[in-house]
């Protein structure tokens, strides 16, 4: 299995098969799984134990024996409950211990997997099922450790009590355990085949109905702004209504479960076999009680399989629904001995063809070369492909066709931990964490101190309105920055990106959101930490344009035009139409030397 970072873990677990995926998970507790063993073994024995007492009891009362011999059997039926349920407190902290284990460890499992996909994955999985898997998927493979396989290992010992000690009282009173026994597991079959699929029903639809969830909540100012609320209530109705009815369905076929009517007939059937053998002298009458008794053993796993099968059920439909998410193949790998060294800067695009997934092509035969230390700028129309561009150099994606070297190395050659920990990309989209300031800026150098992270935000002007919350640097930010303005966060991913210091910076129209006067002042900054590093420009300003020691044109896809900002003005049709957007009245001419005078 390819993934792009494997995060170190301590599981070796079977991925061919669900049952193997939660075997191998259940292998790692071998000492919890031998305790519910013996627990659920030592329950049905000393349950067992009650009816042998309660039959003696009645032999010496009918025979008028010492009152002695049936308070000596009211103590044995006290000491071994008593001894039951020690047991049996031991066995269920226990199993609860390993159930939780278990979910954790499946969560951990499941989160390293997600974290090592590639953006070409996650690009078409929808947030809200992800998180059904990894929350509600994974609670339910909990709850078929415990109570599920917990309630159905101890029931399987209950259905065999009667019968081992049926025999034990006449032989002839096996034949009803044995045929209500067969009887009985074949309706378990039935009963699973038919639970399954309803359980995978079940799980997929609550998994589309919180994908749903996910993505109005996550576009609610748009669903406000369009007063589509009862829309997406409806829409979201159906989906709660599909789940309902999958949980009806189960709910249907857990009500014909045929076996709560086997249990009495099976009763009755024994009363008269063991009447029918007292009248012959075979047996007496404490003989009757202690085995009618016995034969209420399996009322339990009658009824406790009808609770426990189901959460089994749900939990295996669970288990491969998280597995279809582990075993996904990605495009990218870690490539853990690939290359590995300081990054200089120069970056080559050697005819690079480019497509998401499987779609229309959105990069064509790019070629071009930039030198450590320059600042190049990437222009063209919205949509002409720019950020797909740097999206190739630090391989958040590979590139259909083509090379994209870094240091005359193929991207796909370095070890992609030491490619992207030199490379610092600010998106147009920023995205903070919900978490203090200081953690947002200091995300790619955790360890960094305070100083330097009050350093880098100067840098990028964000520390006077940091200082101006109350609690400064501390202070929370809400998911996603939503508390900040456009212009403060993207001070705060600028200076991010300060502090990592990387070799390679690209910015990609990161001062969009910036009014002129504080544009101004990061872009000084801007200018003074791009000496010494390569730094790729995204933007529409002229003024950064101007700067760059090279500037791209992009067109459709395609590399139309490259050079300096004066000789595209002079040889590029498609550069003076994109600069004319924002300066109409000049001519190449004036344009330059407003350019000049501006500078």
């Amino acid at each position: 299995m390819s993934s792009e970072f494997l995060t170190q873990t301590p599981y070796n677990t079977n991925h061919s098969s669900p049952f193997r995926f939660i075997l191998s998970h259940v292998r790692r507790h071998p000492w919890v799984g031998l305790g519910l063993i013996i627990g659920a073994f030592s329950n049905a024995a000393l349950a067992a134990a009650v009816p042998g007492f309660i039959g003696q009891s009645v032999n010496a009362i009918e025979q008028r024996q010492d009152i002695g011999y049936v308070l000596l059997m009211v103590v044995g039926i006290v000491l071994s409950q008593a001894l039951r349920a020690v047991l049996q407190l031991m066995r269920n902290y226990s199993s609860e211990i390993f159930a939780q284990r278990f979910e954790r460890d499946v969560r951990d499992e499941l989160y390293a997997s997600l974290l090592g996909k590639s953006m070409s994955y996650h690009d078409f999985q929808p947030v809200g099922e992800i998180m059904a898997r990894v929350t509600n998927d994974v609670r339910e493979m909990n709850l078929m450790m415990n109570p599920g396989m917990n309630v159905l290992i101890g029931s399987s010992f209950f259905l065999l009590m009667p019968v081992v000690s049926a025999p034990l009282i006449h032989p002839d009173l096996l034949l009803v355990p044995v045929l209500f026994l067969v009887t009985h597991l074949t309706i378990q079959i039935r009963f699973i085949r038919r639970l399954h699929p309803i359980a995978q029903e079940v799980r997929a639809s609550f998994g589309r109905m919180n994908a749903r969830l996910a993505e109005a909540l996550d576009g609610l100012q748009i669903v406000k702004g369009a007063a589509q609320e009862k829309r997406e209530s409806e829409l979201f109705n159906e989906l709660a209504d599909t789940v309902r009815d999958r949980y009806i369905e189960q709910g249907s076929i857990e009500a014909r479960y045929l076996s709560n009517l086997l249990l009495p007939l099976a009763i009755v059937l024994s009363y008269l076999h063991a009447i029918t053998l007292y009248e012959q002298g075979k047996i007496n009458s404490g003989d009757v009680v202690t085995y009618v008794t016995v034969m209420f053993l399996f009322g339990f796993p009658v009824f406790s399989t009808l609770f426990s099968l189901p959460r089994i059920a749900l939990g295996y439909a669970s288990a491969g629904r998280i597995l279809n998410v582990i075993n996904a193949q990605t495009d990218l790998d870690q490539n853990e001995s690939g290359h590995e060294a300081p990054i200089t800067g120069e970056i080559t695009f050697e005819h690079v063809d480019f497509g998401y997934g499987s779609g229309t092509p959105v990069l064509h035969d790019i070629t071009f070369t930039i030198q450590p230390g320059q600042t190049v700028a990437l222009v063209g129309q919205t949509g002409s492909g720019k950020s797909t561009v740097t999206k190739l150099i630090n391989r958040i994606y590979d590139t259909s066709s083509g090379r994209v070297l870094v240091d005359g190395v193929d991207v796909r050659d370095w070890k992609l931990e030491s490619l992207r920990s030199q490379i610092s990309i600010i998106e147009q989209d920023i995205f903070l964490f919900s978490r203090t300031v200081s953690q947002n800026i200091a995300f790619g150098e955790p360890d960094a101190p305070l100083e330097l992270i009050e350093e880098s935000a100067r840098n990028a002007q964000a520390h006077e309105f940091v200082m101006s919350f109350p609690e400064g640097y501390e202070t929370v930010i809400g998911q996603r920055g939503v508390t900040l303005s456009g212009g403060q966060r993207q001070r705060l991913a600028i200076a991010r990106a300060f502090l990592k210091n990387p070799p390679i910076l690209v910015l990609d129209d990161s001062t969009s959101a910036i009014d002129s006067a504080t544009e101004d002042l990061i872009q000084q900054a801007i200018w003074k930490a791009a000496k010494g590093r390569t730094t790729i420009l995204i933007t529409h300003r002229l003024s950064q344009i101007r700067w760059a020691d090279h500037i791209i044109v992009l067109r459709k896809g395609r590399v139309v035009a490259q050079g300096t900002h004066e000789d595209l003005l002079q040889s590029s049709e498609a550069y003076r139409r994109i600069f004319a957007r924002y300066e109409p009245a000049a001519t190449p001419e004036q344009a330059t030397t407003n350019g000049a005078e501006r500078d």
